[in-house]
């Protein structure tokens, strides 16, 4: 592997433990962003914190990395359909101080899944 991909893999598995590591550390944060239809908030916090973590680790082994960078694709695809998007668009009804911050974190939602995307191709090694 190319020296950038090889860095960008481990900055990648970096952020996504990372950011699992935040969801148990600091769950209360991500109490706003949780849609109110949704039952176990708290519980579900931790939940996807701990994938996070799991889908940034499998991102290392060659035999997994490929499942895990579509599994991690999967799983923005989800939260920026059934986190993001409606979270943007309750701050918008209710005059939240957050909507812009909200609006400007959709966007980055499809530089995070091009960048899972580098891993998805099956590598092999001869």
């Amino acid at each position: 592997m190319k020296t950038i991909k090889v860095v960008l893999l481990y900055l990648l598995v970096l952020f996504y433990v990372a950011m699992g590591a935040m969801h148990l550390l600091y769950p209360t944060q991500y109490l706003a962003m949780m849609p109110a239809w949704l039952p176990t908030h708290i519980f579900l916090i931790y939940l996807s914190g701990i994938i996070e973590i799991v889908l940034g680790l499998l991102l290392l082994p060659l035999k997994t990395r490929s499942v895990s960078a579509k599994l991690i694709i999967a799983m923005l695809i989800v939260y920026f359909l059934g986190i993001h998007i409606p979270q943007s668009i309750d701050f918008y009804r209710t005059n939240n101080a957050g909507f812009g911050a909200s609006i400007i974190r959709l966007p980055f939602q499809f530089l995070l899944i091009a960048w899972a995307w580098l891993f998805t191709q099956k590598v092999t090694n001869h």
